[in-house]
């Protein structure tokens, strides 16, 4: 989660909703502890690789396990897309493409050799991008120029608020990997409600503390058309020689992403695979390092070609439509289990949220999540 979404996403979630962006955030986040709560709870009674897939299908039965799979596999391999491409235009505009080609091969190669070296990258990766958002808010609250006034929200737009909050979600995304590496750790019922519930209350708290200061500095408008909001706010500050800083650090923060999102694509595709949804050549694991090799190294190829040829924003709506599809069908799910009040909370709150989402997302996500459907139905 502390990725590369809070560089990429806080410029469209203020186009949407303006000064009312830190609204959007909150009902994200809101919506975002639903999820975590729900699937936490379905982790424990399952902890297998394969998150809402395996949750979906013990539940409610095969069709809506294969949905949720469905989703999350198209949906995060566009996120995939999505981040390798935010790497490769904060790392080296001019190839873009080609360095986000690059960043998805080598972090597919650091996956299949195990979970415990992509475990201490990951640690490096948050650790420096921590540093750099605090060095942000620090700049930005330190100068004396951030003008709380323009925190105040002005003609606030439910619609805008709606959009901005799916938006802001695809930042949140990523507690769901967690439950999908159920069966690689160690006493699982304990181990994966406190991380989801820990990342996530961590995540909020920098998240908005890097918005109310980026907001404050440089007002709805600015922030909406910057294309690098957390780097003009800094230069907004008096301080611009800390930029080349805060695009290294988004640059480390889409790596970070990147690599979670591989390996959890490829555990729901290796969950998919041995229930013959997707094909059972890649189902096989790893004799010596225990991890679901082919699965990887297919989601990396179909990774890399998405990022040699796709739109950015167009890739970030899409994704964030079908994560939401998916943690629709995890609070579903969590429904059956007795408690009520938050899974219907965020099942009605991802629904909201992903048929608010910018039209063209919208299309795209139902014809995509469709042809799932349509491929299901065929198979049976």
């Amino acid at each position: 989660m502390l990725g590369a979404g809070i560089f990429v996403a806080l410029g469209p979630a203020a186009s949407a909703a303006g000064s009312a962006l830190l609204a959007g955030l909150i009902l994200a986040a809101a919506v975002a502890y639903c999820n975590a709560t729900s699937s936490a709870r379905l982790a424990v009674l399952y902890p297998q690789s394969g998150g809402t897939y395996v949750y979906g299908r013990e539940r409610l039965g095969p069709v809506w396990g294969y949905t949720a799979g469905w989703s999350f596999v198209v949906g995060k391999t566009a996120s995939c897309a999505a981040m390798a491409l935010t790497v490769g235009f904060y790392a080296w505009p001019e190839y873009a493409h080609v360095v986000a080609v690059a960043a998805v091969a080598a972090l597919t190669a650091v996956n299949t050799v195990g979970v415990q070296k992509s475990a201490w990258l990951t640690r490096i990766i948050v650790a420096v991008v921590l540093a750099v958002l605090a060095a942000v808010v620090t700049v930005i609250v330190g100068s004396g120029g951030a003008d709380v006034s323009q925190l105040a929200m002005h003609d606030v737009s439910v619609l805008g608020v709606l959009q901005a909050a799916g938006l802001m979600f695809f930042a949140f995304a990523g507690y769901a990997r967690i439950a999908t590496l159920g069966e690689e750790v160690r006493d699982p019922v304990t181990t994966i409600p406190r991380a989801i519930r820990i990342a996530l209350g961590l995540t909020l708290v920098v998240y908005a503390a890097v918005a109310t200061s980026v907001l404050a500095e440089l007002g709805s408008a600015a922030m909406a058309s910057a294309t690098a909001p957390l780097a003009e706010a800094v230069a907004a500050a008096g301080h611009p020689g800390l930029t080349p800083i805060v695009k290294v650090g988004a640059t480390v923060a889409a790596l970070g992403s990147l690599l979670a999102l591989i390996l959890g694509v490829s555990r729901t595709v290796l969950a998919m695979a041995r229930d013959r949804h997707l094909p059972a050549v890649l189902a096989v694991v790893h004799p010596r390092f225990a991890t679901p090799y082919r699965a990887e190294l297919a989601v990396g190829a179909i990774v890399a070609v998405l990022a040699a040829v796709l739109d950015l924003r167009g890739a970030i709506g899409f994704s964030s439509f079908a994560v939401l599809v998916y943690y629709a069908i995890a609070n579903a799910s969590a429904l059956t289990l007795g408690a009520k009040a938050i899974p219907i909370a965020g099942l009605v709150g991802c629904l909201v949220l992903a048929f608010t989402l910018p039209v063209t997302s919208v299309a795209v996500g139902v014809a995509v999540v469709v042809l799932g459907a349509a491929a299901y139905a065929v198979r049976r």
